[in-house]
């Protein structure tokens, strides 16, 4: 497996990848927030240059959010270069005169219910009470993927940014063993889904075998970029962390702490002289 690469450390030949692969919470922007006004720029002058795809947790109406609103104002035409997997690339969205679907690989009903009374079932023997004030569902059936949220899919919409990433963080450091042992116990009750801990709060449930790694195999197949000509960006890249599988597939990878160090990789891959 190839070492991972610091934001100050990208070596110069980075910047003659043809696509980058970012991971959206945490690296783009912070949890379930839109990007801010520097990192829309700076991701608009990079798809200027690149193609860009973006793989996260998160449903779809989440990415146009986060990820395209803040993009307004911006000439369409560079959204061809923009390609969307949103719930850990259960799905696939490209631009040609407005958003297009390509893929989707959704649950049926039964093998939803059967998952969320697996979680429900395995909080009870890991002994997790919820908090008293929760923010939204705390299972969330996004249909591709089911999903776990400790503190509720809508505690940052509700709060605002700085409290509800502020919860999240709190939470994370009290929490993550237990999240982790919740996760091991999922996942010997669903041996035949995936099952991953994400972000700073967050479970997911998808079909078997989707996670990153088959994220970037759906861009070779369908951009026809070789994964040797990629770079994947994340905040996760760590054994047990949700970007960890895109680092099996040999891709060249720059690990981040959030979406400063995200600034820095994308103005050196924008300016590679700049150092």
């Amino acid at each position: 497996m190839k070492p991972l690469v610091s934001p100050k450390r990208i070596p110069s030949s980075y910047a003659k990848k043809i696509l980058v692969v970012f991971d959206l919470d945490g690296t783009l922007t912070e949890s379930k927030a839109p990007m801010d006004a520097e990192m829309a720029t700076l991701f608009v002058n990079l798809l200027r240059k690149k193609r860009v795809a973006v793989i996260g947790g998160g449903r779809y109406t989440l990415f146009k959010e986060q990820l395209i609103a803040p993009l307004e104002g911006h000439p369409r035409e560079l959204f061809r270069n923009l390609f969307l997997f949103p719930t850990t690339s259960t799905a696939f969205y490209r631009y040609h005169h407005g958003w297009k679907n390509v893929y989707i690989h959704r649950f049926y009903s039964g093998e939803r219910a059967k998952i969320k009374r697996a979680f429900r079932e395995v909080l009870r023997e890991a002994g997790y009470t919820p908090p008293q004030k929760v923010y939204g569902k705390i299972i969330e059936d996004r249909g591709t993927q089911v999903t776990f949220s400790a503190l509720g899919q809508d505690i940052v919409a509700r709060l605002g940014v700085k409290e509800g990433v502020r919860r999240k963080e709190e939470w994370r450091r009290k929490y993550t063993p237990l999240k982790m042992k919740i996760a091991r116990l999922l996942a010997k009750r669903l041996p035949n889904l995936e099952v991953r801990a994400a972000g700073f709060t967050s479970i997911d449930v998808t079909k078997k075998g989707i996670d990153k790694s088959y994220g970037l195999r759906q861009i070779e197949k369908y951009m026809h970029v070789p994964i040797k000509e990629m770079l994947f960006v994340g905040d996760a890249l760590f054994r047990g962390g949700n970007d960890y599988a895109a680092r099996l597939t040999g891709v060249d990878c720059v690990a981040v702490r959030g979406p400063e160090d995200a600034k820095t990789v994308i103005r050196r891959l924008v300016e590679p002289r700049v150092r």
